[in-house]
């Protein structure tokens, strides 16, 4: 069994906007607390779950919040270990992830592969990474029309992470 989560940093911009003079920045963030099981050697099976937060400030006064948004998501999935090289495992999570935000009123819906390298730093702790995303993506903001579908390779910034496990 193991327990542990994982953070990425999905953007710190800035944007000058002439049109409403809007200079701001922006910071997203994603915290994922994990839980799994290994069912042997090669397979494991985990659920993680997420907190995102997007805020925007204005770059001329960093204390006047323009707009912020925060998620939540369920993420289970089942782990294949397909390389075990001493201290270090590459592996792939292929799941589902469903994620809503009720401000902005939209929800995601993702399934697909996540590859990813574990190094086991002692016996109990491991560090571990994820880059990338292979499958389907829907992004539907409600009541709008304008739906989102990506099918494909992702490797952007918004699919890296990090993270410690503690292991039993």
């Amino acid at each position: 069994m193991y327990v542990g989560g994982s953070f990425a940093v999905n953007s710190f911009s800035s944007q000058k906007n002439a049109v409403d003079h809007a200079d701001r920045s922006e910071t997203a963030f994603k915290f994922m607390p994990e839980v799994g099981y290994n069912i042997n050697e090669e397979w494991a099976v985990g659920c993680a779950f997420g907190y995102e937060s997007d805020k925007f400030h204005k770059i001329s006064d960093p204390t006047e919040n323009i707009a912020s948004e925060s998620a939540f998501s369920i993420n289970p999935y089942a782990r294949y270990t397909y390389l075990k090289a001493g201290k270090v495992n590459l592996f792939v999570d292929g799941g589902v992830e469903f994620t809503s935000a009720s401000k902005a009123d939209w929800t995601r819906l993702a399934f697909g592969v996540k590859p990813g390298l574990a190094v086991n730093l002692t016996d109990q702790i491991s560090f571990v990474s994820h880059l990338g995303f292979i499958g389907f993506d829907q992004l539907n903001p409600d009541g709008d029309d304008n739906n989102t579908t990506k099918v494909g390779v992702d490797l952007s910034g918004a699919n890296l992470t990090f993270g410690l496990y503690f292991n039993f």
